[in-house]
């Protein structure tokens, strides 16, 4: 049986602090991918009741999403101890789940296959200067994203200023490359684009 979780707190009580095992899926149904992958999510859990497990609506709880890095949906985790141990982001079958989640014997699989369901992260530099309130709001929403970023200050460093305008002809800031495409200013929309972040809007506010 899946709980549907309401708030951080409600799960850190059902859950013992979250010592786990468990399972936490993270869907919306602002996410085409989501309403796709939820049944094959249901499908696991019902197949699968040795494993706890909770779903989380991240259109309606704002919460619980940022406590376990998760920046796009669907995303499924394995917690132990608390943590991450195990994550399926994107379209799975119940198969993609067992194989990322299960030992052979069907017992929760440990952190050894952790590296083999996770995404590769993005390549994400943030190009900024220290009087720019916009370039501060940027920083922000990639950290509350948990987009991990390099900063570089073009008021400081004058062969990047003119490596920038060289590439994109724009001297404003802040302006981002993400992995290798560039974006003008806070355009919240493109950055979620090409970061992934299905509905991160959504699950930011």
């Amino acid at each position: 049986m899946i709980e549907v979780v309401t708030s951080y707190k409600q799960l850190e009580t059902s859950t013992d602090h979250l010592a786990g095992p468990l399972i936490l899926g993270f869907f919306g149904d602002f996410s085409q991918s989501a309403t796709q992958t939820l049944p094959a999510f249901k499908a696991f859990c019902e197949k699968h009741p040795q494993l706890p497990a909770y779903l989380v609506d991240v259109g309606k709880v704002k919460d619980v999403h940022g406590h376990f890095q998760v920046t796009q949906v669907p995303a499924v985790v394995l917690v132990r101890g608390g943590r991450v141990v195990n994550r399926v982001v994107g379209t799975a079958t119940v198969a993609s789940y067992e194989a990322a989640f299960l030992a052979a014997d069907g017992s929760p699989a440990t952190a050894s296959k952790a590296a083999e369901s996770k995404k590769p992260g993005h390549s994400v530099t943030v190009y900024t200067t220290q009087s720019c309130p916009w370039c501060v709001r940027v920083k922000n929403y990639l950290r509350q994203m948990n987009v991990p970023f390099k900063e570089i200050d073009v008021g400081r460093d004058h062969a990047a200023a003119m490596e920038l305008v060289r590439r994109t002809g724009q001297t404003g800031v802040p302006q981002l490359n993400i992995d290798g495409h560039y974006v003008i200013g806070f355009d919240k929309p493109k950055i979620d684009r090409l970061l992934g972040l299905s509905g991160a809007a959504s699950m930011a506010n």
